[in-house]
């Protein structure tokens, strides 16, 4: 048991500037934020991630989560409601819409991630901003009837809060287990919906109060339904958390700080100089930068298959023609990359292997390749089975925070083909432009069977969003 002596060396231990106060400076700048604060190259930014989370969860509304979750829901008696569940006809309470929205963005494991910029943040990637900020922000904007711009100031502060408390904790919140899209998703998405419904500074702290000690999620449940569920859940708890404090709920107005609080649990503690006045100076979408990706598997393979496409494309390698490939990248990566002959497509977004043997057999890995039958084919056995994946010391000696992977193809004919590579296109570094990102979000609508009609008219929506009066009319067109 913690002494009274102990606990106050924990206290003393808390840097000055959390003492002050960081959950204060947190609801300070959500609070006091407004829409023009954000630079224009940040807006825009962000348009192409809403879009991009809007199609996704139309395509995730397909999948087999997306019916069980609708199918729990309509359980509870809580079909009936003023938001939108995106790609159905369903209308449901805003936590609940929340809840659906935020699983459906997650589901294919195919939303933007974060880039983290500290040399002790493992893998250079912390959490998925967008799926529990749009789901959040979205499902209360719209029951609220606010405008454009309302909904994408909520969006931006959730997802720079979100952000910037994943970089600032220490890495033992994610090595240890901690899905960082569940935790410190539940806290942006509590931002969301405090911003959206008008909370003062008081009931804002106490919103981020309740949301801390819901958050929760495993990394243990990568590779299944769980881990999209960790989204859904996420956006869910912030939403009823502002809900809650609204009502007038109490919760601490230090609980990211304290020595008992979010980040000496969950983190062991958090790095001040990652967020102490560093809210907005510069913006997450500015730099680092947020990566939205072209597969849906796990970031940390997207690298290796940008640059894969790149020698397949210049070498014109033929998979029947290649002996062995060996894949290499720092020992860390293998942690999430764990399924290296997965059974179904929800492992198969884990395995290094299976995406490099798509990408070999068929010269894509998208939603099409994706699924059970494709990953069950005895040819995608064959050739996962020549894949090989593992440590690399080039790749190691680069740092755990990078995610470089370095590929060495052996032809039947003799030849070695080499390459290497950090970025992955969507990054920063390789960005999609907005009408890249529109030709995902058509994809992702196809393989959904929706109406071409209805996704040209959101596309040409989120791109002048500023001037939509009213939310209702984006989410209409995102219903059956």
């Amino acid at each position: 048991m913690i002494t009274r002596r102990q606990f106050a060396a924990l206290a003393a231990a808390v840097p000055l500037s959390a003492q002050g106060g960081l959950t204060s400076e947190v609801v300070e700048f959500v609070v006091r934020t407004r829409y023009d604060d954000i630079p224009a190259d940040v807006i825009e930014l962000g348009k192409k991630s809403i879009l991009d989370s809007l199609g996704l969860a139309i395509c995730g509304s397909v999948a087999e989560s997306g019916k069980l979750a609708r199918e729990h829901v309509k359980s509870l008696g809580m079909s009936g409601g003023r938001a939108t569940v995106i790609g159905t006809a369903m209308k449901v309470p805003s936590r609940f819409a929340a809840f659906l929205n935020g699983l459906g963005i997650h589901a294919d494991d195919y939303d933007d991630t974060q880039l983290a910029v500290a040399r002790d943040r493992t893998y250079g990637l912390l959490t998925h901003p967008s799926a529990t900020s749009v789901a959040a922000g979205l499902a209360c904007a719209e029951t609220a009837g606010a405008g454009g711009r309302d909904f994408m100031l909520a969006y931006q502060l959730a997802v720079e809060v979100q952000c910037k408390l994943a970089e600032a904790s220490a890495p033992r919140h994610y090595e240890q287990g901690f899905h960082s899209t569940a935790t410190f998703g539940t806290i942006g998405a509590a931002v969301a919906a405090a911003k959206v419904m008008g909370l003062d500074a008081g009931k804002t702290a106490r919103a981020i109060g309740v949301a801390a000690s819901s958050a929760a999620g495993l990394r243990e449940n990568f590779g299944t339904m769980t881990k999209p569920l960790h989204a859904g859940r996420a956006a869910e708890a912030g939403v009823a958390a502002a809900d809650l404090a609204r009502l007038g709920w109490t919760a601490t107005d230090k609980v990211l700080e304290a020595p008992r609080g979010f980040f000496r649990a969950a983190s062991g503690g958090y790095s001040p100089e990652a967020i102490d006045g560093k809210l907005g100076k510069p913006w997450t979408f500015a730099s680092p930068g947020i990566s939205i990706k072209p597969h849906p598997s796990g970031s940390l393979t997207h690298p290796g298959m940008t640059e894969l496409k790149r020698l397949i494309a210049e070498h014109k390698i033929k998979a029947a023609d290649v002996e062995r490939v060996d894949v290499g990248t720092n020992r860390n990566m293998p942690t999430a990359l764990i399924h290296h002959k997965p059974q179904d497509h929800l492992q198969a977004k884990f395995s290094m292997e299976f995406c490099f043997a798509a990408l070999l057999l068929y010269g894509r890995a998208g939603l099409r390749e994706f699924t059970d039958e494709v990953v069950r084919r005895e040819e995608v056995r064959r050739m996962i089975e020549r894949i090989h994946f593992g440590v690399h010391p080039e790749a190691e000696a680069a740092g755990l925070y990078r995610m470089m992977t370095v590929i060495e193809i052996r032809m039947k004919d003799g030849r070695v083909i080499k390459g290497k590579a950090e970025w992955g296109k969507g990054s920063p570094q390789m960005p999609m432009s907005y009408d890249e990102v529109a030709e995902k979000f058509r994809d992702c609508a196809d393989f959904a069977g929706w109406p071409a009609g209805k996704s040209a008219g959101i596309v040409k929506m989120v791109r002048g969003l500023e001037v939509v009066r009213d939310v209702r009319e984006l989410a209409a067109l995102c219903g059956a």
